[in-house]
């Protein structure tokens, strides 16, 4: 069974930058929404839990709810329903809590 985000109340004073619209290429990162992790480096940060996921799209593993590095990438086309939804419940929570600082051209 999958599991999504952590279920957890995000606090009225959370004050987000609005998104930005910064450009970047494929041969920076892979097709999707940039989201700056940068202040949670004891998480995303080399040597973190979840540092497979900075600097790439890492939707497969999200969706899988997998740290595998080889789960680690954008192609998301063999999840199935129930991984699709838990990928679009990471996607709300990362934009609830990190800034958005681009997107893929």
């Amino acid at each position: 069974m999958s599991s999504g985000p952590p279920d957890v109340a995000i606090p009225d004073d959370l004050k987000l930058d609005p998104p930005k619209d910064d450009e970047f290429t494929a041969a920076q990162l892979s097709e999707g929404t940039i989201f700056d992790v940068s202040s949670k480096r004891d998480t995303y940060g080399p040597g973190a839990s979840y540092h497979i996921f900075a600097g790439k799209d890492a939707s497969r593993a999200l969706g899988k709810t997998s740290l595998k590095p080889e789960d680690a990438v954008a192609d998301i086309s063999t999840l199935n329903d129930e991984q699709l939804k838990v990928l679009d419940q990471w996607y709300d929570f990362f934009k609830k809590r990190y800034n958005i600082v681009g997107r893929l051209v």
